[in-house]
């Protein structure tokens, strides 16, 4: 059976993001890219990811706001919203797939109190 390196990397990358499905992931691309999205679906040659975006309010919505605000006129700041969009990646553009790491909050021993 003679397989080229090529398909075997691709059979590599796909099993690895059927094991990392709805996991949040940051894939690299050939191209030197790398995107942090959440795997949703993986198919023979191509992959969905839900890829965040950060979005901030727009300039002109904050003009028609009748409310005061404090902080020596300068108004309210900007409101930033982060959101998901659905994109699809061919398998073989990936070069590499990361799991980020689950940070847990640092354990603090109980302290007792005489």
């Amino acid at each position: 059976m003679n397989v080229e390196p090529f398909d075997y990397d691709v059979r590599n990358l796909h099993e690895q993001c059927r094991q990392h499905m709805y996991h949040d992931v940051v894939l690299t691309m050939r191209d030197g890219n790398s995107f942090h999205g959440i795997i949703e679906d993986v198919g023979t040659d191509d992959m969905g990811v839900l890829v965040g975006e950060d979005v901030m309010e727009r300039e002109d919505e904050l003009d028609g706001d009748p409310r005061q605000f404090f902080g020596g006129g300068y108004g309210r700041p900007r409101r930033r919203f982060r959101r998901y969009r659905r994109r699809r990646f061919p398998l073989g553009s990936l070069a590499a797939l990361a799991l980020l790491p689950y940070i847990a909050p640092p354990y603090y021993p109980y302290y007792p109190y005489y």
